[in-house]
């Protein structure tokens, strides 16, 4: 592949990861819909090759930018709120070993992101049991497993929290063993309920969030 060639793909690259950012930031879009949406628009119906689409982290990039571009005076307090949110319902849950995923740990939730959290039990009952006791109405999916597809899906339970989203995975009690690592660019994939809660503690001690 000759340098021309290799700049073009580069910024063809780059193109579709603002895209498909800025339908994640402004409409909610999950990534790997955002990203396919991107190349749509921006390929029409030409089949990209795989190579030609961006990653996860090239995307979470530019999430950031547009929302420091056009959110910087309401995301930091929306991420803020979430996080409060997060640290509350893991003290109510911690007896299922809570850890906080996606976009509320991240820092680029914005007003279309739900709390997505991680339990790990005996069993995917005892959970439902659980919320269901405390008069939380609940609805029942699936996830992929973060351990990849060949580990198939996962129960989720998902319900409303002070108005909020929130949607836990359900994992037995020997996935604990790989939940704790961090992704490939050196950031944490989920965190417990202390590092939420040192995450509040910097956010509050860097900049306040707005009221």
């Amino acid at each position: 592949m000759t340098p021309n060639v290799n700049d073009e793909l580069q910024l063809l690259r780059a193109e579709i990861a603002a895209a498909a950012a800025r339908l994640i930031a402004e409409d909610g879009a999950d990534y790997n819909t955002a990203k396919r949406k991107a190349a749509k628009q921006i390929l029409g119906d030409t089949q990209p090759p795989l190579n030609l689409l961006p990653d996860n982290a090239q995307i979470e990039a530019e999430v950031r930018i547009y929302q420091s571009l056009f959110h910087a005076d309401t995301q930091p307090a929306r991420v803020f709120r979430l996080r409060t949110l997060a640290v509350d319902i893991m003290e109510g849950l911690e007896r299922f070993q809570p850890f906080l995923t996606g976009s509320v740990l991240n820092g680029t939730a914005g007003p279309h992101d739900d709390i997505h959290l991680q339990l790990f039990a005996d069993s995917a009952k005892e959970v439902e049991i659980f919320l269901l006791n405390r008069n939380l109405q609940i609805d029942i999916s699936e996830t992929p497993h973060f351990k990849g597809p060949r580990y198939g899906m996962v129960e989720t339970v998902s319900f409303m929290w002070h108005k909020e989203g929130v949607h836990a995975a359900l994992y037995e009690l020997d996935d604990l063993r790989g939940a704790v690592k961090t992704r490939s660019d050196g950031k944490l994939a989920r965190a417990d309920i202390a590092a939420v809660r040192a995450l509040l503690v910097n956010s509050t001690h860097s900049t306040p969030p707005s009221p």
